[in-house]
């Protein structure tokens, strides 16, 4: 079976529009809603969902993100609950799920383990934030076990040389941080971002798309005319928190986030 990421950047392409990626943490508010939330950005539009592994310690992501963490910890979301939550989701939707993690749940979880079970449950590609190629190569522990697309992380600091080496061994898409630091909400969007977008395609033919402070349907507008793909997280997350467990959760954000498609798809 094709894999769903490859499948909707397809399709988009040939449909002459860009990808909206929403980014959650699963668990947060619960387990239940994070599903309910996943099947309303979809109607709302949403192409492909970014699904947080909740983690003690998430040193890539801002306060808004680290307290989704450990809200969805609090509730009792470990990652054998969110892939339970996944093969759910799979009866009702066969949308494109992105797991954004870090290396320590999955090295507890047993990495081979991870990985067949994750695809079992209907994941697509792992992100995982602190795992670099050079330490796949260099830890026989860390050899993938399944056909799940390796999103890889390329950074505005990052040496030509060392996207060459990023974009080699990636699938599913390229993920472009359009700023230093953790995620966050900005209020403008990166002015370098054509300049990087353009260097990181002269090594690869995958999809890229752009996120960290994106937040607003000009912001994707903005960046939709340069990557294929649009990643909105913090701005999602921080009125998770704000609503919290209620049961217009999913009905609110699916009318906060349907602007943003709209946007990545004009």
């Amino acid at each position: 079976m094709p894999n769903r990421i490859d499948q909707k950047f397809a399709e988009l392409r040939a449909a002459g529009r860009k990808a909206l990626i929403t980014y959650i943490c699963a668990g947060d508010p619960s387990l239940a809603q994070t599903k309910a939330l996943c099947l309303a950005f979809e109607r709302a539009g949403v192409d492909i969902l970014e699904l947080g592994v909740p983690f003690s310690d998430p040193l890539a992501d801002g306060v808004v993100n680290q307290m989704a963490s450990t809200r969805a910890l609090a509730a009792g979301a470990t990652s054998h609950g969110v892939l339970d939550m996944i093969r759910e989701l799979r009866r009702e939707s066969q949308i494109p799920i992105v797991l954004y993690t870090y290396v320590n749940p999955i090295y507890r979880y047993g990495f081979e383990l991870f990985h067949r079970d994750a695809e079992a449950a209907g994941v697509d590609g792992l992100l995982i934030l602190d795992l670099p190629p050079d330490e796949d190569a260099a830890n026989p522990d860390f050899e993938e076990h399944s056909g799940l697309k390796r999103i890889r992380l390329i950074a505005p600091t990052t040496p030509d040389a060392r996207i060459a080496q990023l974009t080699k061994g990636a699938g599913g898409f390229i993920y472009y941080v359009s700023r230093e630091g953790v995620t966050g909400e900005r209020s403008e969007v990166a002015a370098s971002i054509d300049e990087r977008v353009a260097a990181i395609r002269a090594t690869t033919s995958l999809p890229i798309a752009v996120g960290f402070g994106i937040s607003t349907p000009d912001h994707v507008r903005a960046v939709a005319k340069v990557a294929d793909g649009v990643v909105v997280g913090s701005a999602i997350v921080r009125q998770i928190g704000e609503i919290g467990d209620q049961p217009d959760l999913a009905k609110k954000l699916a009318a906060f986030v349907a602007p943003l498609a709209a946007a990545a798809h004009s």
